[in-house]
């Protein structure tokens, strides 16, 4: 007699990208501006090293507390998602060289600049940002863009396409 052996067919994993995409919405969730939910985690070798999200530094008043403090249509109360993202690697001592920036939104112009000096060699975004400078630089630094389109409720500046 022979015994067979058989195994329930497994659901398909997500990709390595799909994976710590759907990790950085996850992180989004602790944002407390929500005028965009924005998530970023830093990731090597399919590793996590750091996470982040846009809100107030730490001990200051949050924008679901006392409101948005808004210059030229921007809250200016919050550090973004991938600021902070390197500021908790570097405030523990993790390295970002060589590492890829997972986030729900492509990077402003002012992280993409904080990205490019962390080493961050690649990023992957899910919604668009208006910001071709952003993309401009990241280009010019040899950083690949690639874009991993997510369906979402939007906040006010996510776009998926």
């Amino acid at each position: 007699m022979t015994v067979e052996q058989t195994t329930p067919p497994r659901p398909q994993r997500p990709s390595w990208d799909d994976y710590f995409m759907q990790i950085a919405f996850t992180v989004a969730e602790r944002s407390t501006c929500d005028r965009a939910h924005v998530g970023a985690v830093l990731v090597r070798d399919r590793r996590i090293l750091a996470t982040g999200y846009n809100g107030a530094p730490s001990g200051l008043p949050h924008c679901d507390e006392v409101g948005h403090l808004m210059i030229d249509n921007h809250c200016v109360r919050t550090l973004h998602a991938e600021q902070n993202a390197i500021i908790q690697a570097a405030l523990h001592g993790v390295g970002t060289q060589d590492a890829t920036a997972y986030v729900t939104h492509q990077p402003c112009l002012t992280c993409a600049k904080m990205l490019i000096n962390a080493g961050i060699r690649r990023v992957v975004y899910a919604g668009n940002y208006p910001d071709e400078n952003s993309r401009l630089f990241l280009s010019q630094a040899g950083i690949v863009l690639d874009h991993l389109p997510r369906i979402r409720s939007a906040d006010s500046v996510y776009q998926p396409d």
